[in-house]
């Protein structure tokens, strides 16, 4: 019966395919009209030209780059999907489920404060999947001894928050996320009762995660290691011999920090990720990847199962690379002129959603396009 039902449905939408290339099938008319333009004026004695040669020619290489752009941004247009996931229905037997490696990625604790990178690390200990299964990596490239400081500090707050997150159900698994929102003082009196613990437990790790960065120094002083040149650091968070008496299983934490030295250019993100594929490969050799910033955290404590109820799908599963989620943004200011929120992508270009950007984007094409005829002809009057 675990097979009967599909993990995953693609809905396609036929309307919306027809308003985008229809759409997409005029832009390219009047793209054509431009060039045509463009080109034309090329072809004129250079006594006629009313304008220079050099302005018209670099106006038409950043016409001819823009439309390049455009062009390339339609394919996801072209037949937009939507895909809906049923991850009730994967195999009830935790044994069944792959493991799965969490890798995030911090560099400096000045530019990202050690007590939002531990929120990620929490949130990620807290994912709905087997603990067993689950294994969390944090790559240090700043070599800070506050990050590793941090890093035992949470997992001592992690024995605490899930716990409370698994029997109540806690869908915002972020510590800081969680304890901002407003939520109506509607719960059961237990629930309110150790809501208020977990959030002074929480206050707490924060004082003494921030207390340390103070002072400049960490909790355990022979871990400590220098923030410029230093040797490779790889440390397992986990304490030996607690195992039993935990409330819950807690998934495997490991600080990571590589190799640097001043004469090498290994400052960048695609190396610090190549070296937790090599750590990973000897500590847990999972065959899936989670990859997070480092102040990034999942909405939804089931991502992970809902990645896997498409690679549990033998019929796509060979094919997938990769499963994304689209990104929520609430750190930018309110006025975002440069679309740091993704917009483009994530919003604006819904047409199938949004007909008043269809209408007017419609009327903005048409006196375009008159234009284009105008100019087009111009020089044949």
């Amino acid at each position: 019966m675990e097979n009967s039902l599909p993990l995953h449905l693609c809905h396609v939408h036929k309307f919306s395919i027809i308003i985008n290339r229809t759409y997409a099938f005029l832009h390219c008319i009047a793209i054509a009209f431009l060039i045509y333009y463009r080109a034309s004026f090329l072809c004129q004695e250079p006594n006629t030209r009313t304008t220079p040669l050099l302005p018209w020619l670099l106006v038409f290489a950043g016409e001819l780059v823009l439309s390049f752009m455009w062009l390339v941004g339609q394919a996801y247009r072209w037949r937009p999907v939507y895909r809906t996931v049923f991850p009730e229905r994967l195999p009830e037997d935790d044994n069944k489920f792959p493991a799965i490696d969490v890798f995030i990625c911090t560099a400096d604790p000045k530019k990202e404060p050690t007590v939002e990178v531990m929120n990620t690390v929490l949130s990620a200990m807290a994912l709905d999947y087997p603990p067993e299964k689950l294994h969390v990596y944090l790559s240090d490239d700043g070599g800070a001894s506050i990050t590793l400081t941090g890093m035992k500090e949470a997992f001592k707050f992690a024995r605490s928050w899930l716990p409370f997150c698994k029997k109540y159900g806690i869908k915002t698994i972020c510590p800081k996320a969680y304890f901002s929102i407003q939520y109506a003082d509607s719960g059961r009196a237990e629930f309110m009762e150790e809501k208020q613990k977990i959030k002074e437990k929480y206050e707490a790790f924060k004082e003494r995660v921030l207390r340390a960065a103070e002072k400049g120094q960490a909790e355990d002083k022979n871990a400590q290691i220098s923030t410029g040149a230093h040797p490779s650091l790889i440390e397992v968070i986990n304490e030996k011999g607690n195992e039993a008496t935990e409330q819950v299983k807690m998934p495997l934490l490991v600080y990571v920090s590589r190799e640097k030295r001043p004469s090498h250019a290994h400052h960048f993100k695609a190396g610090a990720l190549n070296v937790l594929l090599r750590v990973s490969g000897v500590i847990s050799n999972s065959p899936y990847m989670l990859v997070l910033d480092c102040d990034m955290y999942c909405n939804d404590p089931t991502s992970a199962r809902q990645a896997m109820c498409f690679h549990f799908d033998p019929k796509i599963s060979p094919s997938i690379a990769f499963v994304q989620f689209p990104q929520t943004f609430h750190n930018l200011s309110k006025n975002d002129i440069y679309d740091s929120e993704i917009r483009s992508i994530f919003r604006v270009c819904q047409f199938n959603t949004n007909f008043g950007s269809l209408i007017f984007a419609s009327f903005f094409f048409f006196f375009w396009l008159l234009g284009v005829f105008r100019l087009s002809f111009a020089h044949f009057d």
